[in-house]
């Protein structure tokens, strides 16, 4: 299936033809689908009917058969989570890209903008979760840099060695540090960008990062983006007030806040030349981060 109309203008034509193939194979008409977020993965809403889109990016594809046990899982606990459409099969393959189709989030009017206190809450059940019977895997962040990084196709060879050199080093601090809280099913990326409002509250999405871990590792997104985009309000705040726990406070947060920074600069790498508006924004959290110039404040991508 090909676009007919030229109003139907995306980002990139390899997308828009995984896009336009993977609703031909599912049913649906992919005109006039709007392009919500282009980061990792690329998220469209279709037009005509109440339909999320998930394209993987070059870095997360081998992920989406956990990302689909994860949302069954999930919805099988009746959690606040985005839902898979089940009536088709799931993922769909483009040209290698592995294909998700989702369950639009209704909208409803007024819609409360979800924060920290809604990020604890979903955390606090999400952590009272059971493991699943599926293989999920441990924890293990740093191979997931690496492996971005190996695939990137942008740095020079000094930056190269830069940023493999930091994740050595992380590897080495991690060793070290001590966790205390349990451990078990985590989210792995747990921010207020990954909640969306629903007409009953907050609901959860992105579970690319899924696993078995530290709880501290979910309570770090937030403070991180506190200290690196000083949200308003302050999110952080607010989930550790709901939790009843500051990870801020704790011995190894420095060491995860590095880790999450590392993540924040890398994340884009393989999808730059996919996407070069990322470009600046990338430029700019990279030299702060290689600098360790910790009073630079970062913006979102778009």
């Amino acid at each position: 299936m090909t676009p007919t109309s030229s109003s139907d203008t995306l980002l990139d034509n390899n997308l828009q033809h995984i896009l336009y193939e993977a609703c031909g194979a599912a049913g649906f008409d992919p005109h006039g689908a709007s392009l919500v977020k282009y980061t990792n993965n690329a998220v469209f809403r279709l037009a005509h009917a109440p339909v999320v889109v998930r394209i993987a990016g070059p870095a997360t594809a081998i992920r989406v058969p956990k990302v689909v046990a994860v949302a069954r899982w999930l919805a099988d606990h009746d959690m606040p989570s985005v839902r898979l459409i089940d009536e088709i099969p799931q993922p769909i393959n483009v040209n290698g890209r592995p294909v998700t189709f989702w369950h639009a989030v209704p909208v409803s009017s007024p819609a409360p903008t979800p924060g920290g206190a809604e990020l604890g809450e979903v955390l606090r059940r999400f952590h009272a979760l059971p493991a699943p019977l599926f293989d999920l895997p441990r924890w293990d962040p740093l191979n997931s840099i690496r492996q971005r990084i190996g695939a990137q196709k942008v740095l020079t060879d000094s930056d190269h060695e830069l940023l493999a050199g930091r994740v050595d080093h992380l590897a080495d601090e991690l060793a070290a540090v001590e966790f205390i809280l349990p451990q078990g099913p985590i989210h792995g990326d747990a921010f207020v960008g990954n909640l969306i409002a629903g007409p009953t509250g907050a609901v959860i999405c992105d579970f690319d990062s899924a696993s078995i871990g530290p709880r501290e590792w979910d309570f770090t997104p937030a403070a991180v983006g506190q200290l690196r985009f000083r949200y308003n309000p302050d999110h952080h705040r607010r989930l550790a007030d709901t939790i009843g726990y500051d990870v801020t406070n704790w011995a190894g947060f420095e060491t995860l806040r590095e880790l999450r920074e590392l993540q924040l600069v890398t994340s884009v790498l393989p999808t730059l030349d996919e996407n070069p508006s990322l470009r600046p924004q990338w430029a700019d959290r990279f030299r702060s981060y290689i600098c360790r110039d910790l009073t630079a404040r970062w913006t979102p991508y778009a």
